[in-house]
């Protein structure tokens, strides 16, 4: 090859990587956070706490934390994956789809009933006549097959000796904040969400509490996925931070 094809060559692949490096640059200060959907307005608090503190943006996705993680096993590039159960983060640790030295357990949270403004408050207790209050309509609940707060819901109410007089009066959501909003817009006369989810709806009431022992332990783990860029890093660290905390505990979360 002559010596001018050689400078040629030389020439373009200069050309390409000056190109390149502004994208380059732009993918490791990339942040994509997966989470849960109870954890919207709080992690939208936090990305602007962020932002304001680094002048870094923070991108974020929330569903169902089934959802999400089903999402990064076929392969959705999030650096960042925030359940509101332990058992989705476990499927994820199984399969190597998260580092599993950065994996930590930020929040708790608390199952509530809720119903509308006017809806009569309920004692829950065991054989308590959710079925009667309902009175013809539906129990807005996230798929218990599979979302976090479904399943939390289906094991208190099970424990409870109330889920078969129920079972069959589901309104099924996909994801908690779908079935706060079911109740919130009259669709359904009672709901289970978590209290941080009932606090950002002035449509619901608190209509009862669930006794933390009627369920599993209701906890937020987050982890980096593999290959989380320097940004991700950061930012998972300021979330275990003091500001972040004071952010999560505002909007009511606890610590585990």
């Amino acid at each position: 090859m002559s010596t001018r094809h050689t400078f040629h060559r030389r020439a373009l692949f200069g050309l390409a990587l000056l190109l390149l490096a502004p994208r380059m640059a732009l993918a490791q200060d990339s942040v994509t956070v997966f989470a849960a959907a109870s954890l919207t307005d709080s992690m939208k608090a936090v990305a602007d706490a962020y932002k304001t503190k680094t002048g870094k943006s923070v991108t974020l996705s929330f569903g169902a934390s089934s959802a999400l993680a089903r999402q990064i096993e076929q392969g959705a590039q999030a650096g960042i994956f925030f359940s509101a159960d332990t058992d989705w983060m476990d499927y994820l640790q199984q399969k190597n789809l998260i580092e599993t030295a950065s994996r930590r357990t930020l929040l708790g949270n608390r199952l509530v009933l809720i119903g509308a403004q006017d809806s009569k408050p309920l004692t829950i207790a065991p054989h308590f006549d959710l079925a009667g209050a309902l009175g013809g309509g539906r129990l807005a609940l996230a798929d218990p097959a599979s979302v976090p707060a479904g399943k939390y819901g289906k094991a208190a109410l099970t424990a409870l000796g109330v889920w078969d007089s129920v079972a069959d009066h589901l309104a099924p959501a996909e994801n908690v904040r779908v079935a706060l909003e079911y109740v919130a817009r009259g669709e359904a006369p009672y709901g289970i969400v978590y209290a941080t989810d009932a606090r950002v709806a002035p449509q619901v009431k608190v209509a009862g509490v669930f006794p933390e022992n009627s369920h599993p332990p209701i906890v937020y783990p987050v982890a980096l996925t593999p290959g989380a860029t320097p940004a991700a890093r950061d930012f998972l660290a300021f979330l275990s931070g003091p500001e972040a905390r004071a952010i999560f505990e505002k909007a009511g979360f606890s610590r585990p």
